[in-house]
């Protein structure tokens, strides 16, 4: 706790420089506690025992051990730091948020992992945040913690330029390439020995979301130069680059109290951005070719979402809804490769008191290989307890 403290205090007092001599500044410490208790019917993969994750369904029978088991977890906890300091330029906004489920790694601990590291000046931000290529407000009111895996979830490190801000907005971002994502490092994708990714430039991401009384339409795209070197001289040419690109529209329509949240995504060399997806390159055999028999190909993605949060009154809500990945796999692809996946769920949440809920959720997912037939599915019932805290300091700055 005196850490937590620590960074608070560093935060309040840092960044002086350039305010303005009479407005107020202002620092929110914000997050929640969170327990899962549950059991899964079949086996997801054991370092994702806490969440459901299509892709980390078993690829062959027995992949993952014996089915039937039960799980408590506390990785969902967060803590974060929002601060607001007037300058002679604007107001810059600081944003440093953890959560403790690890990845990575990290995968199947509990440990820190960092969400949120950025900052925001006028029409500029740089930092690690939500790339503008996802629709965060997709993400339905569910207890599980990954969410639909035909979702666009990422965040990335970026530079952004927001000549729009509001309500209605535009955003348009340079971001990391071949970033660290939530399932690893992208080059340990490639899969190809002796080849190792080659990033030379910034992923371009834009998205214009558009709002209106009954909620909003979102369109966003993204760019991406995705290339590999053979490091092996041998004789044979593995070298390779493709363009990755992808298109986003999403939307929550709002009916009184409920909300429908969807979202539609297709492009090519995308898998990184995607909330659960495998690899963004895959190999196509081309043997008439004797110095490059294989060619590295981006990989087709599909993905939707379709949500609906609803209120029954001020003390329960429910969320129920489908989502899906496909994935267009290429002839040299491992007969096991993951080809596609669908994650649904239904849930029922109680808010006997402000900041507490808790709550009772089913959860869905399914699996389908690319050329060995193999198909699975899986059941999780997951039980879960949430306690949310937040205060704001004020502070205003002496004449």
């Amino acid at each position: 706790m005196k850490h937590i403290y620590l960074i608070a205090a560093c935060l309040w007092t840092f960044g002086g420089y350039g305010q303005s001599s009479t407005a107020q500044k202002s620092l929110d410490i914000y997050g929640h506690v969170m327990t899962d208790i549950g059991y899964d019917f079949k086996r997801v993969n054991p370092s994702w025992f806490d969440v459901m994750r299509p892709s980390k369904l078993p690829a062959a029978k027995g992949g993952n051990g014996p089915d039937g088991n039960m799980y408590f977890s506390v990785r969902q906890t967060r803590f974060g730091v929002k601060g607001y300091l007037p300058t002679s330029l604007g107001e810059l906004k600081t944003q440093f948020e953890f959560e403790m489920f690890g990845t990575g790694a990290d995968a199947g601990r509990t440990a820190f992992r960092l969400r949120h590291a950025y900052g925001e000046l006028g029409k500029f931000g740089v930092g690690q945040t939500n790339s503008p290529f996802m629709d965060g407000d997709v993400f339905p009111n569910s207890l599980e913690y990954w969410g639909p895996n035909g979702m666009v979830f990422f965040r990335n490190v970026q530079i952004r330029f927001m000549p729009i801000k509001g309500e209605t907005r535009l955003t348009i971002a340079l971001e990391q390439p071949g970033a660290s994502s939530d399932q690893g490092n992208y080059a340990d994708r490639i899969k190809l020995q002796n080849v190792q990714g080659r990033f030379n430039l910034p992923d371009l991401s834009a998205e214009y979301h558009v709002a209106q009384p009954w909620g909003y339409v979102e369109l966003a795209g993204i760019l991406r130069k995705i290339a590999w070197k053979d490091q092996l001289a041998d004789g044979i040419n593995l070298n390779g680059s493709v363009l990755g690109w992808g298109l986003n529209l999403s939307s929550n329509i709002n009916i009184e109290k409920d909300v429908i949240r969807m979202q539609v995504v297709y492009g090519e060399g995308i898998q990184n951005y995607m909330n659960d997806a495998p690899a963004d390159i895959g190999i196509r055999n081309q043997f008439s070719n004797r110095t490059s028999p294989i060619k590295g190909v981006a990989l087709p993605v599909l993905g939707l979402v379709a949500f609906l949060d609803h209120y029954w009154n001020n003390k329960f809500t429910s969320a129920v809804g489908f989502s899906s990945m496909h994935i267009d796999n290429s002839n040299g692809q491992n007969q096991d490769a993951y080809k596609s996946g669908q994650y649904a769920l239904a849930n029922l949440i109680y808010y006997p008191a402000p900041n507490f809920l808790l709550g009772a959720e089913l959860q869905y997912g399914a699996r389908q290989n690319y050329a060995d037939g193999w198909k699975t599915n899986d059941l999780k019932l997951q039980f879960s307890f949430k306690y949310n805290f937040s205060e704001t300091f004020h502070h205003k700055n002496k004449d």
